[in-house]
């Protein structure tokens, strides 16, 4: 199958997601629109999510730390059981209660001041 040149830049960004969100220390946490800000594609957090998703087939991106801009786990109906994004970030400390990340500004990790 030949590769367009948009196929070819949806696959380069993905892979840019991943490598950033594998920098994601354990017990923190990011936003979709931290990742795209940092990679130079401010708005488009939902193709952040995207990748995300997309992710799943692949080993070692911990895509349960990247959660939406006011802490909530959004994509939690995307991991192998409802609960395992919540169980994943419990299992580092990180507290959730009503599907929301506690102290959420204290275990943002920005990666835009993180990366420099």
């Amino acid at each position: 199958m030949p590769t367009t040149a948009a196929s070819e830049k949806r696959t380069n960004f993905f892979q840019d997601v991943y490598e950033v969100v594998k920098l994601i220390p354990p017990g923190r946490v990011t936003s979709y629109g931290a990742i795209a800000s940092y990679l130079g594609a401010k708005g488009s957090a939902r193709m952040v999510g995207w990748a995300l998703i997309a992710s799943h087939a692949q080993h070692g991106i911990p895509a349960y730390r990247v959660v939406n801009r006011n802490g909530m786990l959004t994509g939690k109906q995307h991991f192998e059981s409802y609960d395992a994004m919540q169980a994943h970030l419990e299992s580092e400390g990180i507290k959730i209660k009503d599907d929301q990340v506690q102290e959420f500004d204290n275990l943002f990790w920005d990666p835009a001041k993180e990366l420099l």
